[in-house]
């Protein structure tokens, strides 16, 4: 597919591809940072919060770009364990491993001509940011359990709730491969930071899940519209999608009213349960703990300080959603799997 031709400013500001909607002065400048990224074959890093949309984003780059008549293969880094991760990624022989009972091709090679998308690229693990690095830098790769090299012509778009240099400073990211990735970054406003898109996002939701649901909820009341309007959104587009579905099902007339959405929105957040104390005092008390059991030579206190927190904060905000994971994910920014993993990391899975 041709790259997309625009010639005005109007054209510039407008979103790229239909699938993306709003055109707040936040998003201008993604959508201009994409069109032009979109024509070359320069790696990209997408940054931005769970739910603001950066598999829509890569998919209008591979649109977009010369490619776009290629394949665009998805992979999430954070749902599956290393060992299946390298499989998934760059596949397998026969009887490599247990369960392997075919040769498999992995999704670098699927996406030959085409863009694979790394979505939660900071999941990996140091040995496959290695092989990660390698088939950025050289184009080739081996399949698990195989010494055959495999060469590849594959756009690498990815994709972080994080920032990538911060897992660089704690010794979690190979700085080496940010780099490799970090060729152009965009970022991906919240939509907390983008609000006057929240109507045409509103409009969009209730035609899909009308559609969808074989249902006719064609309005929304002011009073409704006005607390979407309002609302700090921690779980961004997807969260407001959510909403807007579980509305258009469960309306008993034609239009969408404050009582069909949730309680957080209408800003009557429901009793914490659990332990909860000041976020802040916790967070200085752990530091301080950190730093008065480290002796002067002390190593990786950043990393250890980092943790110590984080740790702090899953545990209270479990207790705030009462253990839910899917509203604790919304809410931390995260993807569910990531946090299951960090659940199972800090010894929290129960």
């Amino acid at each position: 597919m041709p790259p997309e031709p625009f010639n005005s400013l109007s054209d510039a500001n407008r979103p790229p591809t239909p699938e993306l909607i709003g055109s707040a002065p936040a998003m201008q400048e993604v959508y201009r940072l994409i069109r032009q990224v979109a024509r070359s074959n320069a790696s990209v890093l997408l940054l931005g919060e769970t739910g603001t949309g950066k598999e829509l984003l890569a998919r209008a780059i591979h649109r977009l770009s010369p490619r776009g008549s290629g394949p665009f293969i998805r992979v999430n880094c954070g749902a599956l364990a290393e060992n299946l991760l390298e499989s998934e990624l760059f596949g397998h022989v026969r009887g490599s491993f247990t369960g392997a009972i075919d040769n498999r091709i992995g999704r670098f090679e699927a996406a030959h001509t085409g863009t694979v998308f790394l979505d939660e690229v900071d999941s990996t693990t140091p040995k496959l940011q290695v092989k990660l690095l390698r088939v950025l830098q050289e184009h080739e790769f081996e399949r698990v359990g195989d010494t055959q090299t495999i060469r590849v012509d594959t756009r690498v778009v990815a994709a972080s709730n994080r920032h990538l240099v911060d897992e660089v400073a704690a010794g979690r990211f190979r700085e080496d491969l940010y780099y490799r990735l970090n060729v152009v970054t965009v970022f991906v406003p919240p939509l907390r930071d983008r609000r006057e898109d929240i109507p045409e996002l509103v409009s969009h939701f209730m035609r899909l899940y009308n559609e969808q649901n074989n249902r006719h909820v064609p309005h929304i009341t002011p009073d409704a519209m006005r607390a979407l309007e309002q609302y700090d959104w921690p779980g961004n587009v997807r969260e407001l999608q959510n909403y807007i579905e579980r509305a258009i099902v469960l309306a008993p007339s034609d239009e969408i009213s404050p009582a069909l959405l949730p309680e957080a929105v209408l800003g009557r957040r429901p009793p914490r349960i659990g332990r909860t104390v000041d976020l802040e005092s916790a967070a200085g008390s752990l530091v301080a703990q950190a730093l008065a059991e480290s002796g002067p030579d002390a190593e990786n206190l950043h990393a250890k300080i980092v943790d110590r927190v984080e740790r702090e904060l899953i545990i209270q905000v479990m207790a705030r959603c009462d253990n839910v994971q899917i509203k604790a994910a919304a809410m931390l920014g995260m993807n569910r799997n990531t946090l299951h993993k960090k659940l199972k990391e800090y010894g929290l899975e129960k």
